[in-house]
């Protein structure tokens, strides 16, 4: 067993990161890509901690190892078909007994593992302090457009193109609306977001330019950094614009989710409505109820963009067709993305893009 700190570990290669926590630890958060083999279910971890505060250190340990002790050939035969032939690197909250125990299950057999110094509660550290001046030196290319014309669809296109995306919304697991979380989506807290965050852009560091939506600074249940926010805004802005009856079509195909739960998909859509109902004049409100309750989407969407959304963001709108370095329509996706793809080539074969730019 070697014990290893956070940047040694991201610096190590063939290694299986192996959260050992519970499961509700992990569904928290944890190390992106890591495996979940926990010691203790969650209710032997909470037996334990009991046993802790009321008898002590000692008798919890014992209460553990007569947990455990029944689980270990099971347990190595789960690390051994994780690992895949890779060296495993456990961690569990603080780098204490649980994975220093699956650490010495390893060494029994011959087959020594790598083990977090600090363990979980290391890695957050070490990701917040990274984030926090993050040298960000891509300029990015920004996506601005009204409610609906497909800014997260011509990201994900340009993505599968080649192209360097940031695509927040799908790290936060969240729309950006009061409608976001509607549909196949989890959203995730700070903890993880972070991470998918500070890892990405690891991956795009050598990027002269990356794709971003024009986001706000919260995004369902997260905050992007302040760095990101400035880079946003003194990135280069494209304006994406599509007709009211297309973007009513590009939120439908987006959000609509009725094969698999209708009945859950309509509970979620009355609900966000009243959430932000309060908002609209009396007259609209009911429009909108009596199409939630007939299920007529495609009205409520429509008469949403129009009375609720574009008055919203007229003013920016405004802005951006004045200011925007280019105005690509997005009637259809595909083309809208084929466009940004060719200015993204544009903007790389200039010798002096900065320059280019003013």
């Amino acid at each position: 067993m070697k014990d290893i700190h956070i940047q040694e570990a991201f610096n190590q290669k063939d290694i299986r990161w192996i959260d050992v926590r519970s499961p509700g630890e992990y569904s928290t958060a944890t190390i992106p890509g890591a495996v979940n083999i926990p010691l203790f279910t969650d209710e032997e971890r909470a037996q334990v901690g009991t046993l802790y505060k009321k008898q002590g250190r000692e008798q919890a340990i014992h209460l553990g190892l007569e947990l455990v002790s029944p689980k270990i050939p099971g347990l190595i035969r789960q690390i051994q078909t994780a690992t895949e032939g890779k060296t495993p690197l456990f961690f569990c909250w603080r780098g204490g007994m649980r994975s220093q125990t699956m650490a010495i299950f390893m060494d029994l057999i011959q087959q020594p593992p790598f083990r977090l110094i600090g363990g979980y509660r290391s890695y957050r550290e070490w990701i917040k302090t990274r984030l926090k001046d993050y040298p960000l030196s891509a300029k990015m290319i920004v996506l601005h457009g009204l409610t609906g014309v497909g800014k997260t669809a011509v990201l994900h296109q340009l993505e599968a193109l080649g192209a360097p995306v940031l695509d927040l919304e799908g790290m936060a697991g969240h729309r950006g609306s009061a409608f976001g979380s509607l549909g196949e989506v989890t959203p995730r807290n700070q903890r993880m977001f972070d991470s998918f965050l500070y890892l990405k852009l690891e991956s795009l560091k050598d990027e002269p330019f990356i794709f971003m939506e024009a986001e706000s600074k919260r995004i369902g249940r997260v905050h992007m950094p302040d760095f990101l926010i400035a880079a946003k805004e003194q990135g280069i802005p494209v304006l994406l614009e599509a007709s009211l009856t297309s973007r009513t079509r590009h939120l439908l195909e987006t959000y609509l989710d009725t094969e698999t739960d209708p009945e859950r998909f309509h509970c979620e859509v009355k609900g966000a409505l009243q959430r932000i109902e309060r908002k609209l004049r009396p007259a609209i409100r009911k429009e909108l109820n009596d199409a939630v309750h007939s299920r007529n989407y495609t009205f409520m969407v429509h008469t949403l963009l129009y009375h609720y959304y574009d008055p919203r963001y007229r003013h920016t709108q405004q802005f951006y067709e004045e200011q925007a370095y280019r105005r690509i329509s997005s009637e259809q996706i595909n083309q809208a993305a084929r466009e940004c793809f060719q200015l993204w080539t544009e903007l790389k074969n200039q010798e002096k893009p900065a320059q280019a730019l003013k």
